[in-house]
């Protein structure tokens, strides 16, 4: 069903590899968003390989493109900046009404992962790592089938004058929560929890990566793994689902994934993906696994005016 757009994100040119080319680096999280001008600005976590898993971020680095593919850093913040041990995936965007420019994050915090937020700024390169505090958390009296331990990897954006935020869920596993607000600073989480289930072949994980509006409905970009895999906590597939409301959610890929990395080595690793359209084509820049156990940051685009 989805063959000609896992073949068009089969071709892809790196937009950012990670600072040493040695297992457990990374570079990846991709979010991007754009300026009223036309310019893009990406914000991507870097990985190392030398500290306990978990907190192996060390920067949220900011970069800058006119054309989507060439980048160019234009900010760092640094873990140690602003007292966190590690950072995981950023989410920026911009405000439509204010048109300031919102950064999210998650840090593992005291009492478990949390999400965290930066002060609204003019220009991405203004992100101050000191201005920022925790905005979604997890209730340590929570109880019911998922109690949740913590937030982690938060995909932002507004639909109808209202914010949009969906994250994982820690419990056991790892599952797709949904949470609005009408400022982007007070958060209410949404009663349907998980928003779609463990199973199929992501019975171990089940992520949320992008949201991509459309005519009609959204296209609902969620990524996972399968028990059976090999390292499945990072082995990490991506699949498609529909939602006409971000209420309702259908598996559009429930049997196998529909993309995973195409370069060979030890992981299959297609994930934090973000989707983003580009007058008749769509920008997707997502996390990918290479040969030697390293990831990079990779941009394929996908045509949305048909044969030609």
């Amino acid at each position: 069903m989805f063959e000609n757009l896992a073949t068009q994100l089969s071709n892809y040119q790196v937009v950012l590899e990670p600072d040493e080319n040695t297992p457990e680096w990374w570079a990846g999280a991709p979010s991007v968003t754009r300026a009223s001008d036309g310019a893009f600005y990406l914000a991507g976590r870097m990985r190392e390989g030398k500290s306990p898993k978990g907190f192996r971020g060390y920067e949220i680095r900011i970069l800058k493109s006119a054309d989507g593919r060439r980048f160019e850093p234009v900010a760092r913040l640094r873990r140690e900046d602003a007292g966190l041990r590690g950072f995981e995936r950023p989410a920026m965007v911009r405000d439509p009404k204010t048109d300031l420019y919102k950064l999210y994050g998650c840090a593992p915090l005291e009492q478990g992962w949390g999400i965290i937020k930066f002060a609204d700024v003019a220009d991405p390169a203004e992100f101050d790592p000191h201005a920022m505090r925790m905005i979604v958390a997890a209730d340590p009296n929570e109880s019911g089938p998922y109690p949740v331990k913590g937030f982690k990897d938060p995909f932002v954006l507004w639909v109808k004058d209202e914010w949009h935020m969906f994250v994982i869920g820690m419990d056991r596993l790892e599952r797709i929560y949904h949470f609005r607000s009408r400022d982007g600073e007070t958060w209410r989480r949404e009663p349907l929890a998980p928003v779609m289930e463990n199973d199929g072949w992501h019975n171990f994980y089940t992520r949320p990566a992008s949201v991509v509006p459309m005519t009609f409905g959204f296209l609902f970009v969620y990524e996972g793994s399968h028990e059976s895999w090999h390292d499945p906590v990072y082995n990490i597939a991506t699949g498609l689902a529909y939602s006409p409301d971000l209420e309702r959610f259908i598996d559009l890929t429930p049997d196998a994934p529909l993309l995973k990395s195409t370069t060979p080595g030890d992981y299959h690793t297609w994930r934090y993906s973000h989707w983003l359209q580009v007058k008749n084509q769509i920008y997707v820049y997502f996390e990918a696994a290479r040969p030697n156990n390293t990831n990079e940051i990779r941009l394929g685009v996908v045509d949305l005016s048909g044969p030609r």
